[in-house]
């Protein structure tokens, strides 16, 4: 359904990434941010859905290509442990995000595991955006803190995830809501990675198709 496109970083340098439009002029933009296996086809998926429901969907290649096969977990953490999170929200994912405002439309950020990371950080730091949904990833505190966030935020988590862990949930939650942020964060009964349908052994329909619901929900409030 979508394509592959370049587009400009504020810094003026090229970047890849994967564009569904919704097929109507003045759509709301949503910035679509890949776990640690690169930009996998259910990523792509992802931004296919979101373009039937009525948003066009970008997701930046942060990886320059690399996509991590499923079951490499080494290859995955050294490709995201090679990553500059901030250069990579400050350029390629800010860059995205201004493509999809070019059109005056307003635009939201969305990401799963390093993606929901991420989301938060460019939730402090890019402008251009008007809400956030994260997914199972939360960042140091030294790359983004509660009290920093700018814009609505949406999270949704796992009880069994030992990566994003609950208390860690717990902790950002906390510092949001005694900063006064507007964000509301969900908790499902399912493992990491719940909402990718490609890993069987992790994948939850029912925990997906819910927290699916709200996301579209929560981008059309603040984006429509």
């Amino acid at each position: 359904m979508g394509t592959s496109i370049s587009y400009k970083r504020p810094d003026g340098k090229e970047n890849g990434g994967y564009l569904a439009s919704a097929g109507r002029s003045g759509a709301p933009g949503i910035v679509v941010i890949q776990e640690w296996w690169g930009l996998q086809d259910q990523i792509k998926g992802i931004c296919d859905r979101f373009a039937l429901a009525g948003f066009d969907a970008l997701a930046p290649d942060l990886y320059n290509g690399v996509v991590v096969p499923y079951h490499d977990t080494d290859a995955a953490g050294k490709e995201m442990n090679s990553l500059n999170f901030m250069d990579a929200t400050d350029q390629n994912v800010r860059g995205a995000a201004q493509f999809l405002k070019r059109n005056g439309a307003k635009v939201g950020l969305t990401g799963f595991c390093l993606g929901g990371a991420v989301t938060v950080i460019g939730s402090t730091r890019i402008p251009e955006l008007s809400a956030g949904v994260a997914f199972y990833g939360i960042p140091p505190e030294q790359a983004a803190k509660a009290v920093d966030v700018k814009i609505p935020l949406q999270g949704h988590f796992a009880n069994r995830d030992d990566w994003c862990t609950p208390q860690v949930v717990d902790a950002f939650e906390a510092g949001l809501k005694a900063a006064g942020k507007t964000y509301e964060f969900f908790r499902y009964d399912a493992d990491h990675a719940f909402v990718n349908e490609q890993r069987a052994p992790v994948h939850d329909r029912q925990a997906a198709e819910q927290a699916w619901g709200r996301a579209v929900a929560f981008f059309n409030k603040h984006l429509g």
